[in-house]
């Protein structure tokens, strides 16, 4: 599904919901568009929105097939608030080594900052075939106000903010980083989709939430995917232990009983491929 403009998507970074993000703005001029830097020139993205603006992703075709995408959120939040208070960091190698266990292919959104604190890790994933890494910011700050406690990016900052991450991605050794971003706590409006259209990215949002946020029921987590994933969905979990300690043992049961129920497990490449290719 491509979308134009929201104001934002929900997402259980919280126990408490916050207040719709920012408002739309009049369009300006048309920026060229061409590819992030870092990013590779062959992977399918979406055509500019309405005005230039950069497109946003939800989910893939719904009638072609039973096939699915998991992405996973590595975040590090620079700087101050309420997430980089509570230790967020990279600790869960095992969901990793779960997901290569059971040849599971995923998209991980990285922030720079995790690629500069775990040039290792980040290194090996971008190596591994298995997954493909996308862009989640440098300094994880919102790209709208209201955003679940994040400190806010200023709008003339925010396409360097994306630029810096691939940057980041580059001196952490990953190869061939694709031209997918994802807004920090996925909330965005007008503003922020013009600040970006020059960076030539796709946005990626989702249509399941797994709610693994801050989580310590795995079944819990488990069964809300279960129940939201139809044909084409993009599923958005996370990657650090410390704000999502159920997500591991959660795969574990997503994933067996998803394929039980006919499904393919894809990236996200796959499906916004099919997406210009005209499924629907």
């Amino acid at each position: 599904m491509i979308t134009s403009v929201r104001g934002v998507t929900a997402v259980c970074f919280l126990a408490a919901a916050l207040a719709a993000c920012g408002t739309a703005e009049a369009p300006g001029p048309v920026p060229p568009s061409h590819p992030p830097i870092g990013a590779p020139a062959g992977p399918p993205t979406l055509a500019p929105g309405p005005a230039g603006l950069t497109p946003v992703f939800e989910h893939g075709p719904r009638t072609r097939g039973r096939t699915v995408a998991l992405t996973f959120d590595a975040d590090m939040t620079a700087g101050q608030g309420p997430r980089a208070a509570a230790g967020e960091r990279f600790d869960h190698p095992r969901l990793i080594e779960t997901l290569r266990a059971l040849r599971v292919p995923a998209t991980v959104f990285m922030t720079g900052r995790w690629a500069e604190q775990y040039p290792d890790q980040a290194r090996s994933l971008g190596r591994d075939r298995l997954f493909e890494i996308a862009n989640h910011s440098y300094s994880h700050y919102a790209f709208t106000g209201d955003c679940y406690g994040l400190p806010v990016l200023p709008a003339r900052r925010m396409r360097a903010d994306v630029e810096r991450a691939y940057a980041a991605f580059r001196g952490a050794g990953v190869p061939g980083a694709m031209p997918y971003f994802r807004f920090p706590g996925g909330c965005y409006d007008r503003r922020a989709l013009r600040a970006l259209a020059a960076a030539g990215v796709t946005a990626v949002q989702w249509d399941v939430v797994g709610g693994d946020a801050f989580a310590t029921d795995a079944d819990a987590v488990a069964r809300q995917v279960l129940d939201g994933v139809r044909p084409g969905s993009v599923v958005v979990l996370h990657c650090t232990r410390s704000a999502a300690p159920a997500t591991e043992r959660a795969v574990r049961v997503i994933v067996p009983e998803l394929r039980r129920a006919g499904y393919r497990f894809v990236k996200v490449s796959e499906l916004i491929g099919a997406a210009v290719a005209g499924g629907s």
